[in-house]
């Protein structure tokens, strides 16, 4: 009896080793398959060049009631003299596979963008105004894909955030400074925008800062194409902070997979580590930044609990090996981690409070630089 026993404990552990095993393989093309659209493509048509001018063609906008970028935890109030103009593009918030596009009617969707406006968007709110346009985002699946469809999925939601950041431009006063604000998918776009837009036109001299999260910049193939160079000092202007944020043990292979299948600005595949810019000391040191450094990370809540301030927040490393953004076990701030303690979902949460000084102090070197050209 106990040979069978034993036989038996013996056969288990080798199917669960088997199992693991079959799963390290098959995970990536199990996750693909699960997550590719499955409706055929359709082109989608332009929208009309007067599509922005329309309130609801926006989920942040200074003439709206109803603003998830206003978002301010208890007791929180604004500062004094971060005069910028903000434009923000959200992350993926489309998981369906019906479409490859998501349609601008999603209710889920828009439910989800509005959260990550209420996330990242709010460290900006100390600022002008804020702007964050609606979009026919890709799907989160032709992410997973090589395909000719992929490509013009996002092509598509380049298209109407293009056509949305004029509408801004127009908008807003001809001299104001401006910050450009991206989160994944969010991240890809602004960084088409800035080498396609902005770099070649005035724009260029009037961008204060520029916060790309959670997508990976190469410092050799994206950020030359940009015009910008990467902060490294806190008190620097026209420049580009970028991070992705993990805690330890840190897998970043399904984010890098994702961002694979699409070259760098230069249209080359990036051979470099991604650019790790610090918010919490503004890219200015490589050492690690201590939690009392972070002056609180941001908790937003939902339908029954309002934004919360959490401090001290996260601390953080640039780590020299893989590019990412090192931190410490962070506090719950939402259910929105990754596989692999992808924490890139609150990028901007878990440093809250740090951004809202980082762009207030940028935004006035840009002005006290304009001021003595």
């Amino acid at each position: 009896m106990k040979r069978i026993l034993a036989g038996f404990a013996a056969l288990m552990v080798v199917l669960i080793m088997l199992q693991l095993a079959a799963q390290r393989w098959a995970g990536p093309w199990i996750e693909t398959w699960r997550m590719a659209p499955r409706a055929p493509f359709l082109q989608l048509t332009p929208l009309s060049a007067d599509a922005y001018q329309n309130s609801a063609m926006w989920l942040a906008r200074p003439d709206q009631t109803d603003d998830p970028s206003r978002t301010l935890p208890p007791g929180m109030g604004h500062l004094h003299g971060a005069g910028a103009y903000v434009f923000v593009v959200h992350p993926t918030t489309f998981m369906g596979r019906t479409h490859w596009n998501a349609p601008l009617d999603h209710a889920d969707s828009q439910m989800r963008a509005r959260l990550a406006l209420r996330s990242m968007a709010s460290a900006f709110n100390d600022a002008a105004a804020i702007y964050a346009p609606r979009y026919r985002q890709a799907a989160l699946g032709t992410f997973l894909i090589d395909a000719p469809e992929s490509a013009a999925a996002l092509a598509a939601a380049e298209g109407d955030v293009r056509s949305a950041f004029a509408t801004f431009v127009g908008a807003i006063p001809p001299d104001a400074s401006i910050i450009l604000v991206g989160s994944g998918q969010g991240a890809l776009i602004t960084l088409h925008l800035l080498r396609d837009v902005v770099r070649t036109t005035p724009l260029s001299a009037r961008v204060a800062a520029v916060y790309l999260a959670g997508w990976p910049v190469s410092p050799a193939h994206d950020l030359p194409q940009t015009g910008l160079p990467a902060c490294t000092a806190p008190g620097q202007s026209r420049c580009v902070m970028a991070w992705m944020s993990f805690a330890r043990p840190a897998d970043p292979a399904r984010v890098l997979k994702m961002a694979w299948h699409y070259p760098a600005l230069d249209g080359r595949v990036p051979d470099d580590r991604p650019l790790c810019t610090n918010p919490l000391t503004g890219g200015g040191a490589a050492a690690a930044s201590p939690a009392p450094a972070n002056l609180g990370s941001l908790a937003i809540g939902d339908e029954r609990r309002g934004a919360e301030l959490i401090t001290p927040g996260v601390a953080a490393q640039c780590d020299g090996a893989s590019g990412l953004l090192l931190i410490s076990q962070p506090p719950h701030l939402g259910d929105q981690v990754m596989p692999g303690n992808d924490y890139t979902m609150f990028d901007f949460a878990l440093f809250w409070r740090n951004l809202r000084i980082d762009m207030a102090r940028r935004t006035r070197a840009w002005q006290q630089e304009r001021a003595h050209r």
